[in-house]
């Protein structure tokens, strides 16, 4: 049978030899017909031997490639994929409108929620349709031909999707749950995107822009920002805009002065609203000439109900910052993620792709892009992995490769005391960060499994370690490689305790000071560290402390917080070990001072900053604030850059934001910096 087509173009195709149990409404419906079509408009007087010929010259090795797509188990396994990822992302999009809701009632504790429920649908949507591929198509049993015949109906049902790369990511998810890991890396899934994310858009008349331009020259930059505010059409009131929109122009006239408007002058703001914690954020760009400067506007309620914009960011670094890995992800409506990704990397070139999309919530596909960035600069580099320098754990295996700006952190075999924990409680607690809001002082963490290296990479003390701390965790597969059965991998920072032996007096008294205002941040947040020596925190390219080591990590509403006993004798006064109970869950801040002020600069700089850092009654009053169900206040962002502190005569004749009373109560504790 011969199934021919004309297109507009006025091409013929003919697709030889198909089966006679396939009718040309299949062909059509599944999708693999467009790509061909499109192929003729671009190569018109081709045939269909032509199409297959120019790919197999661009390829290695197709003789596996199948010519004809003949399956209609293969089609409706790929439609069933397809469907799942849909429904993942119906549900994805419909938090992030929800969140909206939320913020506009202050409903804190249930963004809370809501952001934690996100985190664990994707994983329950794979399992879902997993399970119906079992059930439907005993899916791990269809044979080789079948399965690359999935994988190009769905390429095909893709073509004008619009989120086709988190739809190949959910792809391969499905995939890696029924497939054995000898499959991972061939035509079977989407090593490398099949589809372009270039351009993709909404085109219908209804549907909202990834971004709206303004144009300052026509209206005025007041009446401008004052319609980038409204269109966004939040259900509640403002304080008061126009002393806002004041602030904002102020503040741009102190960062650049009076500036030269040119023919282009634009703002570019993203259509929706990125919510996270208790703020709404306003993500744009300006361009003015051939300059382009990237601005944040976090809104905020001045009081229940009543909205202020609480400042405006103007610089790369402090919009970075709010992106960072060590924030939690933001809760955003994007039909197009792509281009949302695209537009951030315009205001954010030295951010990884893969970070961004993590960012914006879409972490798995961060992921998959991590991993292929990781494959790529293997490619393009030839350093070797090494044991990561500082003092090594007594629960992780953590190395390195130079060249490449993270670390790999693998939990040993066995825990030497007084480490009393097991695997599987150590990846409860780097769930628990996962889904817990981490405040921007917890790193994010990207976990695999059977990650395979070239053993050539590999220092050979890095091997013998392996071998040594965690045997059950590798093995050697015939192609050279060293696989990891399991590996978590985290952004690389200086390790504080190296941070402060090696800097200057200032890099100590900024490094204890924001050491403080983690631990305390982290309060705020109900988490307590647990191990909290210095080569548990690093510092990030911004200077920032953040917290990596979540072995021991606690919620402090579970800690009993202590003070010390009175000694009722000089043997108690003198005994090496503690003369009174400890309970599991005891903890006792008076004590912490033995192994964080060995230093003389250190102490110095902790007690100019951090003195009440030892006393029980701030521990215990930040429990006390979580068991009362407070929510705390969280800036991505120095709190002196805020409009209420750093224009108060503007704030004089109108009520002072809520949470700007509280920060000189209950927050006072980090209101240097956040």
């Amino acid at each position: 049978m011969d199934v021919c087509r004309q297109t507009r173009y006025g091409t013929r195709l003919r697709i030889v030899e198909v089966d006679a149990n396939v009718n040309d409404d299949f062909i059509a419906q599944s999708g693999f017909l467009l790509p061909l079509l499109n192929y003729a408009a671009a190569h018109p007087g081709d045939t269909i031997t032509d199409v297959f010929t120019t790919v197999d010259e661009r390829t290695v090795d197709m003789n596996h490639f199948p010519k004809l797509l003949s399956s209609q188990i293969g089609f409706d396994v790929a439609r069933t994929m397809l469907d799942g990822f849909d429904r993942h992302y119906r549900i994805f999009r419909d938090a992030a409108i929800r969140a909206r809701t939320l913020f506009e009632n202050g409903e804190w504790q249930r963004v809370q929620s809501l952001a934690r429920e996100r985190i664990t649908s994707y994983d329950e949507r794979v399992d879902e349709c997993v399970v119906l591929l079992e059930d439907e198509y005993d899916a791990e049993h269809i044979d080789d031909e079948i399965w690359q015949q999935i994988k190009l109906h769905y390429i095909g049902l893709l073509t004008t999707h619009r989120q086709p790369e988190c739809a190949e990511t959910f792809f391969n998810s499905v995939c890696c749950k029924i497939l054995h890991r000898s499959y991972f890396n061939n035509d079977f899934i989407f090593v490398r995107p099949a589809i372009s994310t270039d351009y993709i858009e909404n085109d219908e008349p209804a549907a909202k822009p990834t971004y709206r331009a303004y144009y300052p020259n026509q209206d005025g930059l007041a009446a401008t920002l004052e319609r980038i505010v409204t269109n966004f059409q939040l259900d509640c009131e403002f304080d008061d805009l126009s002393r806002d929109i004041a602030c904002v122009m102020q503040t741009i006239h102190d960062a650049f002065g009076t500036f030269d408007e040119a023919p282009n002058f634009q703002i570019h703001v993203l259509s929706s609203l990125f919510y996270r914690n208790k703020s709404a954020y306003i993500i744009g760009r300006i361009i003015n000439g051939d300059r382009l400067l990237p601005f944040a506007v976090p809104l905020r309620h001045a009081r229940p109900g009543v909205l202020a914009l609480d400042t405006v960011l103007l610089t790369r670094e402090q919009v970075l910052i709010i992106f960072s890995f060590s924030h939690s992800y933001f809760l955003v409506d994007m039909e197009v993620p792509s281009a949302y990704v695209e537009f951030l990397r315009t205001v954010l070139p030295a951010k990884p792709k893969a970070e961004i999309y993590a960012s914006v919530g879409l972490q798995k596909q961060g992921k998959n892009l991590f991993y292929r960035d990781l494959l790529h600069h293997l490619k393009h580099s030839s350093d070797r992995f090494i044991i990561a320098p500082g003092i090594k754990g007594l629960v992780m295996l953590v190395f390195t490769l130079p060249s490449f700006p993270y670390v790999f952190k693998i939990i040993k075999d066995r825990f030497p005391p007084p480490k009393e924990t097991t695997r599987e409680k150590i990846q409860q607690k780097y769930q628990l960060v996962k889904r817990h809001d981490r405040v921007g002082r917890m790193a994010d963490t990207l976990e695999y499994s059977s990650v395979a290296l070239p053993l050539s990479r590999l220092d050979d003390a890095l091997i013998r370690e392996l071998e040594r701390e965690a045997p059950s965790m590798i093995e050697y597969d015939d192609t050279g490689n060293l696989v990891i059965r399991h590996v978590y991998i985290e952004r690389r920072m200086i390790p504080l305790n190296l941070f402060l032996q090696n800097g200057s007096d200032a890099d100590v008294d900024h490094a204890i000071c924001e050491y403080g205002n983690a631990v305390k941040e982290l309060m705020q947040a109900n988490i307590f560290p647990g191990d909290m020596l210095y080569k548990n925190f690093g510092v990030t390219r911004h200077g920032r402390v953040v917290f990596y080591d979540y072995d021991e990590i606690e919620y402090l509403t579970d800690c009993n917080v202590r003070a010390v006993p009175a000694p009722r004798n000089e043997e108690d006064e003198m005994a090496s070990e503690p003369w009174y109970p400890v309970g599991a869950h005891d903890i006792f801040p008076e004590t912490y001072g033995t192994f964080l002020l060995g230093d003389t600069r250190v102490r110095h700089a902790f007690m100019q900053h951090h003195a009440d850092f030892f006393d029980p009654a701030l521990w215990q009053r930040h429990k006390d604030h979580l068991l009362r169900g407070e929510s705390p206040d969280f800036f991505p962002y120095d709190r002196s850059v805020r409009f209420c502190n750093r224009y108060p005569e503007r704030f004089t004749a109108t009520a002072t934001p809520a949470d700007a009373v509280r920060e000189s109560g209950a927050n006072r504790d980090t209101a240097r910096a956040a």
